[in-house]
């Protein structure tokens, strides 16, 4: 099997559905991705049906169809020796994905290793008026337009079916990554 990425360190801080797809993709050229989430777990753990057991532990399939493969560990930010230990593999990963409010993840890793390639996925980019708003999937196809093409045409705008927002922006960040 051609695994072009092997030996390449991902290290995935990002949470939901953008960040763990394009982690994802990396994994799938052969990338080791070690993922950091909070103690409780990424809040799409819960988000089924359907459900699978994972390590003992029951999951939504929509979290294994980004994350299933991937090393994960459990840690919480707020506390300072969990914040120095992922800085510590910060300092080793190769490749950095992080979908923070901006200036949350500089504020907590900076300096980034000069080695490492850091991709940072927000909704309006770091400056600006809206740089401080989360960036969701729903909200994104609404502000974009895009629920106002979909539905009954005698109804209002509605979602589409899949979150293709966040789908569309993993795999740009993913070629992002691949790319530099």
């Amino acid at each position: 099997m051609f695994r072009p990425l092997e030996g390449v360190r991902v290290l995935d801080l990002s949470r939901v559905l953008a960040g763990p797809y394009a982690a994802k993709l990396l994994q799938d050229l052969g990338a080791d991705v070690l993922r950091v989430e909070a103690p409780w777990g990424d809040d799409t753990r819960g988000w089924g049906p359907p459900f699978t057991e994972v390590d003992g532990e029951e999951v939504a399939a929509y979290w294994t169809s980004v994350n299933l493969g991937k090393q994960v560990i459990r840690r919480d930010l707020r506390k300072e020796e969990d914040l120095e230990d992922v800085r510590r593999l910060v300092a080793n990963a190769d490749v950095i994905l992080e979908n923070f409010r901006p200036g949350r993840a500089e504020a907590w890793f900076a300096p980034w290793p000069e080695r490492a390639v850091v991709c940072s996925i927000t909704a309006y980019g770091n400056d600006g008026p809206r740089r401080d708003e989360g960036g969701y999937d729903l909200a994104m196809q609404a502000r974009s337009g895009l629920m106002g093409i979909t539905g009954d045409a005698e109804g209002g705008p509605a979602k589409v079916g899949v979150a293709v927002i966040d789908v569309v922006t993993g795999l740009h960040a993913g070629a992002a990554g691949l790319a530099a």
